[in-house]
C-alpha cells in the first residue's frame, strides 16, 4: 500500500515521455523516455542482459542492440520498477529515488543517486532549474537564467553534464580530461559484466604525467598505454591514422585534454572498456546489424606493457616460434636464462655503465617504426626541431632517447630519461627514436 501511495503522489506530477528536458516540477518514471531532440540518444530505466534490477541510463535510441552508453546508479540497483527522477525540494540536484524493496519506512525514500551540486555554486544565480538531453549523448543540468534589464535573453548556465562523470563509453565530443587546477579527472570504469554495470577493476584514463597519455589498467596492475599524441595519432595506435577521427588535444601546465570527434556525422561510434579488461573501439553497422569492433587493445603480447621489461623491445614481426623480445641497441639481456626460456620481463641493462662514457663521444642509434616509450618521465621540448633537440640529451648524462613530438609540423621534441619502458615496433606507423649509445656501440 504505502508504494501505490508514493506511485499516486509521484503522478500527480506531469509526467512524459519522448520531449528532450526535464523540468524542476516534472519526474521521470520507470517505464517512461525522454529522447534528443535529433532521436539519437534516450534516458530512462532498463535492465541489463539477465538481470532484473533495474538502473536509470542513456543509450542509442535506434540502435536495435540495446547499447548503454552512461548509467547513473550503477552501483546501486533499483530491486523493483519503484525508480523515479526528478528535482530534489529546491529545485537544484536531479536525484533518483525509490522506496518499494528497500527496506525503508512509508515516511521516507532511498537517494540512489544524486547530481550533488552544492548550494554554494548556485547562490544568487536566480532562475530556473532544466535539464535536458542532448544529441551528443550528454545529461546536462541548466540553470535557466531569466531576462535582465541589460539582456533580454534568456540564457541557460551548465551546472552539471553526465560527461563529466562517464562510466564506461567515450563519445565524439567528450572531453576526457585531466585538470590539474579542478582536480577533475575523467575516469573510465569497465562493467562487472554484461549483466551488471557496477564498476568493475578495469580503468582508462589520460595520464598527464611527462607527456599525456592514456593509461588501461587491470586493478592496480597497468596492461596497456596508448603512447603519447604525435600530431598524427596516438603513437601506440597507428591504425588510427587517417581514419575517421577528428582530434582536439590540449597539454600545458593548467590542463591535459583530449576531444574525440568523428568527421562524418552519419556514424555512430563509441569508445569503451569491456569487461574483459579490453579498450574498444566500436561502430555500429546497419547492414549487419551488429556492432563493428575495429580496433581493441591489448590484443597481441607485444600491446602488454613492459611484455620485454625495461629497455626491451617487442617485435611481433619476428618469424614463427622466434622470441618476441629482444634489447635495444646498446643493451643486453639482464637474466640471459630467463631470456632462453622466452621470459623477457626481466629487460635489459646497459652492456656498458653510461655514466662512466658520458660525454666521451657517445651518440645515437635510430629505431625506426617504434612505439614511443612510456613518456611519464619524459619532457616535452614544443620548440625544439630534432637536431637542437639531440644536442639537448647529450649534454644531460641521464638522457636515454629523443624524438619528435609532432610529425605533421617537426618542431617539438621529447627527451626520455631513465629506463626505456614497453618499446615496441610496427609494419608501418610508427616512428623514429634516437637511443643514446656509447662510442663503442657506434664503432668509435
Amino acid at each position: 500500500m504505502n508504494t501505490l501511495l508514493l506511485a499516486f503522489l509521484l503522478c500527480l506530477l506531469p509526467c512524459f515521455s519522448s520531449k528532450d528536458t526535464i523540468s524542476f516540477d516534472e519526474s521521470v518514471a520507470d517505464g517512461q523516455v525522454i529522447v534528443s531532440s535529433g532521436e539519437k540518444f534516450s534516458l530512462g530505466f532498463f535492465s541489463p542482459g539477465a538481470s532484473s534490477k533495474r538502473y536509470l541510463g542513456i543509450w542509442y535510441t535506434k540502435v536495435p542492440v540495446q547499447t548503454v552508453v552512461w548509467v547513473a546508479n550503477r552501483d546501486n540497483p533499483i530491486n523493483d520498477t519503484s525508480g523515479v527522477l526528478s528535482f530534489d525540494n529546491f529545485g537544484r540536484n536531479l536525484v533518483l529515488w525509490c522506496c518499494a524493496g528497500m527496506n525503508v519506512t512509508s515516511s521516507t525514500s532511498t537517494t540512489l543517486w544524486s547530481t550533488n551540486i552544492p548550494a554554494s555554486s548556485s547562490s544568487g544565480a536566480g532562475g530556473k532549474s532544466m535539464a535536458r538531453l542532448l544529441d551528443a549523448g550528454n545529461l546536462v543540468l541548466l540553470l535557466q537564467k531569466e531576462p535582465t534589464k541589460t539582456t533580454s535573453d534568456e540564457s541557460n548556465l551548465v551546472r552539471w553534464q553526465s560527461f563529466d562523470h562517464p562510466t564506461d563509453s567515450v563519445l565524439p565530443y567528450m572531453k576526457i580530461e585531466s585538470d590539474q587546477k579542478t582536480g577533475m579527472d575523467r575516469i573510465l570504469h569497465a562493467w562487472k559484466s554484461p549483466d551488471d554495470p557496477a564498476s568493475g577493476d578495469s580503468s582508462y584514463y589520460l595520464d598527464p604525467n611527462g607527456v599525456p597519455q592514456f593509461m588501461l589498467y587491470k586493478g592496480r596492475t597497468r596492461i596497456w598505454r596508448s603512447g603519447m599524441w604525435n600530431g598524427l595519432q596516438w603513437s601506440g595506435v597507428p591504425t588510427m591514422r587517417g581514419v575517421i577521427f577528428d582530434m582536439n588535444v590540449v597539454n600545458n601546465e593548467n590542463e591535459s585534454t583530449v576531444v574525440w570527434g568523428v568527421m562524418d556525422p552519419t556514424i555512430t561510434f563509441r569508445i569503451y572498456v569491456h569487461p574483459s579488461g579490453n579498450m574498444r573501439w566500436a561502430a555500429w553497422n546497419d547492414q549487419q546489424g551488429k556492432w563493428f569492433e575495429s580496433f581493441y587493445m591489448p590484443n597481441e603480447p607485444c600491446d602488454y606493457y613492459r611484455h620485454c621489461g625495461p629497455n626491451g623491445n617487442c617485435d611481433p614481426y619476428r618469424d614463427p616460434g622466434e622470441f618476441e623480445c629482444s634489447c635495444i641497441p646498446g643493451f643486453k639481456p639482464k637474466i640471459s636464462t630467463d631470456w632462453l626460456m622466452n621470459d623477457g620481463s626481466s629487460g635489459c641493462v646497459r652492456k656498458r655503465p653510461m655514466n662512466s662514457n658520458c660525454g666521451n663521444g657517445e651518440g645515437f642509434v635510430k629505431l625506426e617504426n617504434a612505439k614511443v616509450p612510456d613518456t611519464t618521465t619524459g619532457r616535452l621540448n614544443p620548440g625544439m626541431d630534432l637536431s637542437t633537440c639531440r644536442q639537448e640529451c647529450l649534454k644531460n648524462c641521464s638522457c636515454t632517447a629523443y624524438l619528435s613530438s609532432n610529425l605533421t609540423s617537426g618542431i617539438g621534441c621529447v627527451t626520455l630519461y631513465g629506463d626505456l619502458l614497453d618499446t615496441r615496433v610496427f609494419a608501418n606507423g610508427g616512428q623514429d627514436l634516437y637511443i643514446r649509445v656509447d662510442a663503442i656501440e657506434l664503432g668509435i
